[in-house]
């Protein structure tokens, strides 16, 4: 039996998180390209290395775990545990997104958030809804666009 207290154990745990090529990103991708839509991943060069980045349109997507980025809603739950620890982590983690969004912008690129919540769970969208709302934002003019669940 491991010892989830144990920092070797946590660290193997922390490390099985994906940071990309998560299942709701892969959803979206698949989608999109289906769609006719073409997009890099994960570009570097940009603040927070969003996603997706439509260059044609100049917009980014940024799929967003509702644990991971603070999101309150009912996939969220606060750890009972350590929670000094995640009270910072998870502060740190909505200040980041928070400055990469102001720098994108700056930058001139409109913005997708697509909450975790809106692909799963209880309150989870239509998923085709949900991709018809995005890909006509993408092809508009619109700065921004958050979709969450219902």
């Amino acid at each position: 039996m491991t010892d989830v207290h144990d920092p070797a154990t946590r660290s193997r745990n922390m490390a099985a998180v994906k940071a990309r090529d998560t299942k709701p990103e892969l959803m979206i991708r698949k989608a999109l390209h289906a769609a006719g839509l073409r997009y890099r991943l994960n570009v570097r060069d940009l603040p927070g290395k969003p996603d997706v980045v439509l260059p044609r349109y100049r917009a980014v997507v940024l799929v967003r775990g509702c644990f991971w980025h603070r999101h309150e809603c009912d996939l969220f739950r606060r750890p009972e545990s350590r929670t000094e620890f995640w009270r910072e982590k998870l502060n740190a983690n909505a200040a980041r997104d928070a400055k990469a969004a102001v720098a994108l912008e700056m930058a001139g690129w409109r913005q997708a958030v697509i909450w975790e919540c809106a692909l799963k769970g209880r309150k989870k969208r239509d998923f085709q809804d949900t991709m018809q709302r995005l890909i006509a934002w993408i092809r508009s003019d619109e700065q921004a666009i958050t979709i969450g669940g219902e």
